[in-house]
């Protein structure tokens, strides 16, 4: 039979109920900031392992950082410090399987077989059975991931080179992602958190691997860590910190915590790169069509990361044709591809495109953020809200869904009559926005001349 590690936290550090944790990290993550859509993701993350209530909101700014890795990261290197039982190097478990309220994570047996002959890594239940630096991390990241395998290290006594080698071990390409789980200082007043706290984050910015334990209870995998990004010549970024005084606790002791995120290079490609090669695809694609020819699709790496995207048509000025995806669930070339065929072929408001107007048809594509649930008291406070000319906005209730891209703000100005339209668009007219589920999502834009 499989040896499974149970949940020990859920239910004190994070809901043990399913549908419960679920809502409280899509909270998180919606209260997160980091609107703005983005292409690419990070190759590791540092972030705090408080219960939720403390640092989650630290923790969901760098899980957010995660939204193209979704069916690209399959493998996950955890590193935490142990905080009830002693061992000696990287503890790896015997158990096969992690359980979260959230389902069921593979041990990678792969990455096991890699570490052979390493005498710094070793197997300990013991040290893996009721620790919370890894357990806290895992919901998120099934939430951001879905299925991935897990290489998890209850950390103890260890030098600098034995974490960095490792870590270097395992390293892998796009598939793996690496996450060092930390708090920063325990148990100072409010004012002098904020000083140690600023004085590590710092050090922590410049690569310093001589980071005390009273200044970071990771200090052993952390110290590890950036000892190989500085090998490796990579820098982190800070995403986000406070400590417990800014969330639940009070001001008298608190605990630290911050995120952060290292790219690689070309783990990320900045939006004026990425527009003329999705404007190409979808161009490409209706051509394709339209010629009964194959469609040969680029395959640069972040053309590969599940995105959601609309086409959009127009002719002399006027719609042609609009089609697109609110949420990220094939490769955004395929989905800009797929797009741009339905708008010139399956919008149901016009007839299909054909061979002699398409010369005088222009492409517009938009690259959609995650969409974030809004959180409102009353229409008052939604309008408050809300950007004009900045959120896209979905709408949803009673089974029906609607949106409007940030572009309609130009013709709908008012946000009365943006709404109003928006809701006559779901088919949901003379129904107060209160009962509904309000989403909002940013998009970058790209036209052709």
């Amino acid at each position: 039979m499989a040896t499974v590690r149970p949940a020990a936290v859920a239910g004190m550090f994070y809901p043990g109920d399913p549908k419960a944790l679920s809502a409280e990290i899509d909270e998180l993550f919606g209260d997160s900031g980091g609107l703005a859509p983005r292409l690419g993701f990070p190759k590791a993350l540092v972030v705090p392992h408080a219960g939720y209530i403390y640092s989650g909101p630290v923790a969901a700014r760098a899980y957010d950082e995660l939204t193209q890795a979704r069916g690209i990261v399959k493998r996950v290197v955890l590193l935490g410090p142990v905080h009830r039982v002693p061992v000696r190097g990287l503890a790896l478990p015997a158990a096969e399987f992690f359980d979260t309220p959230l389902g069921r994570i593979p041990v990678d047996g792969e990455a096991r077989r890699k570490l052979e002959g390493l005498p710094q890594v070793v197997t300990s239940n013991p040290a893996h059975a009721m620790e919370h630096s890894l357990e806290v991390q895992l919901p998120f990241l099934q939430k951001a991931l879905g299925a991935f395998h897990l290489v998890p290290f209850a950390v103890g006594d260890a030098t600098v080179q034995e974490v960095a080698e490792v870590v270097d071990r395992l390293w892998g390409g796009p598939e793996t992602l690496i996450v060092i789980s930390t708090d920063l200082s325990h148990y100072q007043d409010y004012r002098a958190a904020k000083a140690i706290d600023g004085n590590t984050i710092e050090r922590i910015s410049r690569l310093a691997t001589d980071i005390h334990h009273d200044e970071a209870c990771g200090a052993t995998p952390l110290n590890g860590f950036l000892s190989l990004l500085k090998d490796k010549r990579l820098d982190i970024r800070l995403l986000a910190a406070n400590n417990s005084g800014d969330t639940a606790g009070g001001k008298d002791r608190v605990v630290g915590y911050s995120s952060f995120a290292v790219y690689e290079p070309g783990g990320a490609v900045s939006l004026e790169e990425a527009g003329p090669v999705l404007l190409h695809i979808a161009r490409s694609s209706i051509d394709a069509a339209l010629k009964n020819t194959e469609l040969r699709l680029e395959s640069r790496p972040w053309l590969r990361q599940c995105a959601a995207t609309f086409v959009t048509l127009t002719k002399n000025g006027a719609l042609r044709g609009c089609i697109g995806s609110l949420e990220a669930q094939r490769p955004l070339a395929e989905d800009v591809a797929a797009n741009a065929r339905a708008s010139a072929f399956r919008d149901p408001r016009f007839p299909p495109v054909g061979t002699d107007e398409w010369p005088q048809v222009r492409v517009e594509v938009s690259l959609l953020s995650a969409p974030k649930p809004m959180r409102f008291a009353d229409e008052t406070d939604l309008m408050r809200q809300v950007v004009v000319g900045e959120d896209g906005i979905i709408v949803e209730c009673e089974g029906r869904r609607a949106t409007f891209l940030p572009q309609v703000w130009e013709s709908l100005p008012s946000k009365e009559l943006f709404f109003a339209e928006l809701m006559k668009k779901a088919g949901l007219a003379g129904t107060r926005l209160a009962r509904c589920k309000v989403s909002r999502y940013r998009a970058a834009k790209w036209k052709e001349q």
